[in-house]
């Protein structure tokens, strides 16, 4: 029987030599102790601490399998025993031998405290001495534990293991059950190839495909970064870990190849430009092809995507232009007003004569004008002013020397000169403009030699607009002064 448990514990230690040399698995040495008890015919003593207590020591040597297995060989020495009474008990020794699997319940490579199952088979030798009949048994282990990591080498266990023979007399008894032990167990173990791992992720060198992920990166089971969609790119550095991309995107999809991701592209199916949110351009003029009118001409975007067109050169779009051949003022629409009365020369029965707009262009032969409607001097935008500045354009010039001769020429009249502004700037300095602008107007009058006492001056802002300020056109428009007359 010696013999045989000689040749079990030189197999033992040589698959412990044989693992040293490779290395190709971690191992572990550990020194075992603790109490033996006792359950058979002469009664349980499992947990019965009333009964005299035996102790075992041993060593043992783990392999490493998985992050979930390890094969463990187990070699102990100790007493065991047990009195029913006075008259029925037994002392003596046991030499076991175990081999057992621990299955690990949490991932060994990535916890600290790993709880675990164990199960396998044994052999053990009961040389006789004291009150114990000799022999040899095979036994059935299996039980549970907690593995503690101290260090990266350092391991302390706490395991609770049951062994039921394939014999019933070794207590002296063989009458109803087959003998069995319980040990409580603490150990040291050490590990002695541990394995490299470089970049601290879990996963040792020799199985580490990626041994230079940055710290703290979760990974495979291959070492590697984790990449959740499949696209080639770590979720570390996937801006879309959940969804395929492209590399030029961060792992974002890119269906059109644009360089603008799907999630931000207005127009994710066809390549377009990045400043237009991935919307295609063919004419280059900042207008997407969707919206413009002419999406094969440069253009404006106050035009929709069509080219400025300005046949007469006035200064006016042929689109807002109704004489678009001839120059003219913005006043009458583009068309012209050779005697500056605000009626456009088409609509102008007197276009040689300053006339009046009842009179449709023609002059007020009774001298009069209405005490209710402006001088009679265009159709209330005829003074005009450069954007944001109070200098009066030439032709607003041209209309207040008419309107001071008029004055002249009336000098019972008295005038309101109102000021406007389009609505670029802040209202505040509109307020401030407007009335700048009615008074450079006043100014201009009393410099022709209209008394200033005739003349009131009141500033408006951008509150009266006569047009829309969202083009240029229509901001020109609202840059006025107009003229209300009293007796």
């Amino acid at each position: 029987m010696k013999k045989l448990l000689l040749t079990f514990l030189t197999i033992w230690l040589s698959c412990f030599a044989l693992n040293a040399q490779t290395q190709e698995r971690p191992f572990a040495l550990g020194l075992w102790g603790g109490l033996t008890q006792y359950n058979g015919d002469l009664g349980n003593g499992f947990y019965d601490m009333s009964q005299t207590q035996f102790g075992h020591v041993g060593l043992n040597a783990a392999w490493y399998v998985n992050p979930h297995f390890d094969f463990v060989i187990n070699g102990t020495y100790g007493n065991i025993g047990y009195t029913e009474n006075q008259f029925k008990s037994f002392h003596g020794e046991q030499l076991q031998l175990n081999f057992h699997f621990n299955l690990n319940l949490l991932n060994s490579d990535k916890h600290k405290v790993i709880p675990y199952l164990l199960g396998g088979i044994g052999v053990a030798d009961y040389p006789k001495k004291y009150q114990i009949v000799d022999g040899f048994d095979f036994f059935a282990a299996f039980g549970g534990g907690v593995r503690v990591k101290l260090s990266d080498r350092i391991n302390l266990h706490l395991q609770e293991s049951f062994a039921y023979s394939d014999h019933d007399n070794r207590d002296g008894e063989a009458r109803n059950s087959n003998d069995a032990f319980l040990m409580h167990s603490v150990g040291i173990t050490y590990s002695f190839s541990v394995g490299k791992d470089t970049d601290k992720d879990g996963v040792k060198d020799k199985r580490d495909n990626c041994p230079n992920t940055p710290l703290g990166v979760i990974v495979n089971e291959n070492g590697c970064p984790l990449d959740r969609d499949g696209d080639g790119i770590a979720d570390y550095l996937d801006a879309c870990p959940d969804v395929k991309g492209t590399i030029a995107m961060k792992g974002c999809p890119d269906r059109d190849n644009d360089l603008v991701v799907d999630s931000l592209d207005k127009c994710p199916d066809f390549a377009g430009l990045v400043a237009l949110m991935g919307c295609p351009d063919k004419d280059g003029d900042g207008v997407t092809d969707a919206i413009d009118k002419c999406p094969d001409v440069f253009g404006t975007k106050e035009l929709n995507g069509c080219p400025v067109v300005d046949t007469d050169t006035d200064g006016i779009l042929d689109t807002e232009d109704a004489c678009p051949a001839e120059k003219g003022l913005v006043a009458t629409k583009g068309c012209p007003d050779k005697d500056a009365d605000g009626i456009a020369d088409k609509d102008d029965k007197c276009p040689d004569v300053f006339g009046i707009a009842m009179y449709q262009g023609c002059p007020d032969n009774n001298n009069e004008i209405n005490p209710t409607t402006s001088i009679p001097v265009g159709e209330y935008q005829n003074i005009q002013f450069e954007t944001g500045k109070d200098q009066l354009t030439s032709g607003s010039k041209r209309i207040l020397n008419t309107v001071a001769k008029l004055m002249k020429e009336n000098v019972d009249y008295h005038t309101a000169i109102e000021g406007h502004t389009d609505n670029i700037g802040s209202q505040a300095m509109n307020n401030i403009l407007s009335q700048l602008r009615a008074e450079i107007v006043k100014y201009y009058l009393i410099n022709k030699g209209i008394d200033g006492s005739r003349l009131s001056t009141k500033g408006f802002g951008d509150k009266n607009p006569i047009a829309p300020n969202k083009t240029p056109q229509g901001r020109a428009k609202n840059r006025r002064v107009e003229f209300k007359v009293t007796k």
